[in-house]
């Protein structure tokens, strides 16, 4: 049942990063350049994501359990460290310089794969490196 759920969810998730345009790289880019032609897509895509999430932590607070697990995964919030702005900032600039993140990537697999998969292959070098050296 927890995979059909997940399947659900990512073909969902994945389907709406293909409709809002979050998969073409050029427009990810276009919101990123500020001084260029600026492309507020990704804004809207963004602010329509808040009511939702705000709903669905209103939702997930009243719950005793998650519908498909004995109980929730929830992170702890913890504090801004060097680690943590590190990796952010490499986030930041791959998602500048490919133009994706690891959702529209993933959903690339399906629409433009030749183009997903440098990315993709980077990425899962870049955790097999991060895995490697915080041990």
């Amino acid at each position: 049942m927890r995979a059909l759920i997940a399947l659900l969810c990512g073909t969902l998730f994945g389907a709406g990063l293909a409709v809002s345009g979050m998969t073409d790289p050029m427009r990810v880019r276009a919101f990123l350049d500020l001084l260029g032609p600026w492309d507020p897509t990704l804004a809207f895509v963004m602010a329509g994501a808040i009511v939702p999430m705000a709903v669905a932590w209103r939702v997930q607070s009243r719950m005793a359990r998650p519908f498909a697990a004995t109980t929730f995964n929830l992170p702890d919030t913890g504090r801004i460290d060097r680690r943590l702005a590190i990796g952010s900032i490499l986030f930041g600039v791959g998602w500048g310089i490919a133009g994706l993140c690891p959702g529209p990537a993933v959903a690339n697999l399906a629409l433009a794969p030749a183009a997903a998969a440098p990315f993709l292959l980077a990425m899962l070098a870049g955790m097999a490196l991060h895995r490697l050296t915080s041990r």
